[in-house]
């Protein structure tokens, strides 16, 4: 277990999360800000990506699961985006739709953002969010960030701009 809340604990993702890494990456309607739900081969990648991550970084997305009932409902964790000339250190999440509105991608998030600062000593982070997509925006509003600047994401043949929240740590 990486980290704990009061109603999720987070930890590394492994091959055997990759039926719930589909029920979350495979729904358009989670999906809609990628523009596309994702192939068995696009799931897998993605999975593959993050235990690369781990292994380089130490973090990356984690598989959230609910304390009650060991449910992986979704994934949440850091990782360093490419942003104009560097990198940045991110918030990511991204949940099944039976568990959005419940506060758990806040809840996640809070924590992930204290695990930068506290264990990481990263002195800001940031959650870059597709314009459109106004619930990961209240999520970052809500984990204490502001909009600091706007972007093009070239992705999917599609330009799409994003907002760059942050946050840094007091």
């Amino acid at each position: 277990m990486i980290l704990e809340t009061e109603r999720l604990y987070l930890r590394e993702l492994t091959q055997a999360d990759y039926p719930a890494l589909c029920k979350i990456l495979q729904d358009e309607a989670v999906m809609y800000a990628y523009e596309h739900a994702f192939s068995d081969d696009e799931v897998q990648n993605w999975l593959n990506r993050q235990l690369e991550r781990y292994a380089q970084y130490g973090f990356g997305l984690w598989a959230v699961v609910l304390k009650a009932s060991d449910e992986m409902i979704g994934q949440c964790g850091l990782s360093m985006q490419d942003y104009k000339d560097g990198q940045i250190l991110e918030v990511g999440y991204l949940f099944q739709k039976d568990h959005w509105h419940k506060g758990y991608a806040t809840e996640a998030a809070i924590a992930c953002k204290e695990y930068a600062f506290n264990k990481l000593d990263a002195p800001e982070v940031f959650s870059i969010i597709r314009d459109t997509n106004i619930a990961s925006q209240n999520v970052a509003k809500r984990n204490g960030m502001k909009v600091e600047d706007e972007f093009i994401k070239h992705y999917y043949n599609i330009d799409m701009p994003h907002l760059l929240f942050s946050v840094s740590r007091s």
